[in-house]
């Protein structure tokens, strides 16, 4: 069994669909008109699983998605707190005659919020006819799918700030062989810098920097030396370029522009081009209303060309710390029934 990379063949992208029960509450029209764009995005190329809480949220996001291809949407009621399906949702071996569902402990990143019910949410998909047969393993083990970026071919990548905030009293050589064994990975890459203000998920990889190939990384760059975060981006793209695949070569490296700052009051919001997509066909890039947007679009379009490059507008999604990425969850070929 591996973990398969996200640019593999899919059979679907899991969403949780907001509503005034999460936290989206404040500014529920608004986030579902980010909602509606990026599930019209991801149908476009493959079906789409929508986790609604009961009939009538299922009713009134289909009248949000007419538009869209119905022989594209499937339905399931779960029961949830939020919607960041990244992080909540499962993580999927392949390999074995069945598929392998990982049901890690979910914590809200360290126990910033609720998340008992989003801790039931991968047993609760498990046992719906939505998916082919398999196997689901509970985990006793906090980690969040946002947290680890796997090549499909036996390198994780990941940040020790976020790990080791999630385990205190655990030492890095003891955190690194529980991910090589749970993942079938031949090694942890560990990234010792990078962050983003506005981001509470304590440094998660998929905000900072992705694998698009087996020898090739995407990360999160910074062009201004006044701002805050010039010093550990630099850093981080400094250690990436000194990085050496498994047989040895240098990876590929593609640095993505900076955004301006964006503030809600006095608090600055997490916007991260890294924090994209990837399903079959395409890549969906958050878009927040920057000139860097275009770039951000053109450096993806390099990076992996023989992809779509759709953006979507993500500025009210990072009014809650996090974007695409962290919304969505994908399903490999074979799981999704």
């Amino acid at each position: 069994m591996r973990l398969a990379a996200e640019w593999e063949p899919q059979s679907g992208v899991i969403i949780a669909w907001p509503d005034a029960q999460t936290d989206w509450v404040e500014r529920l029209e608004q986030v579902e008109r980010a909602y509606v764009a990026l599930a019209s995005a991801i149908a476009r190329f493959e079906p789409l699983l929508i986790l609604v809480r009961d009939a009538e949220l299922k009713a009134h996001a289909l009248k949000q998605l007419a538009h869209v291809n119905p022989a594209r949407l499937r339905w399931l009621e779960v029961d949830y707190d939020d919607t960041w399906l990244r992080d909540s949702g499962p993580i999927t071996l392949t390999g074995a005659d069945l598929p392998h569902l990982l049901d890690f402990c979910f914590t809200a990143w360290g126990g910033k919020f609720a998340a008992q019910r989003d801790d039931q949410i991968v047993a609760q998909i498990s046992v719906s006819d939505q998916l082919v047969a398999h196997t689901r393993e509970r985990v006793e083990f906090a980690l969040e799918g946002g947290a680890i970026e796997s090549d499909g071919a036996g390198s994780i990548l990941s940040t020790w700030a976020c790990l080791a905030e999630r385990h205190p009293d655990s030492s890095a050589a003891q955190i690194t062989e529980t991910l090589q064994k749970q993942f079938r990975a031949e090694r942890v890459i560990w990234l010792d810098h990078g962050y983003l203000e506005g981001d509470d998920t304590d440094a998660h990889i998929d905000t900072l920097a992705r694998f698009v190939a087996t020898d090739a990384i995407v990360w999160q760059g910074c062009d201004d030396p006044a701002d805050s975060h010039w010093l550990e981006l630099k850093k981080m793209g400094e250690q990436i370029n000194g990085l050496r695949t498994l047989d040895g070569r240098a990876y590929r490296t593609f640095e993505l522009p900076w955004p301006r700052p964006i503030y809600e009051g006095s608090r600055r919001l997490s916007a991260s081009y890294a924090n994209f997509l990837i399903i079959n066909g395409a890549v969906i890039v958050p878009q927040y209303g920057d000139p860097a947007d275009r770039l951000a679009i053109e450096v993806l379009g390099v990076a992996m060309p023989d992809r779509e490059i759709v953006g979507v507008l993500a500025r009210d999604i990072i009014w809650q710390n996090g974007s695409l990425h962290c919304l969505t969850m994908q399903l490999p070929k074979g799981v999704l029934r």
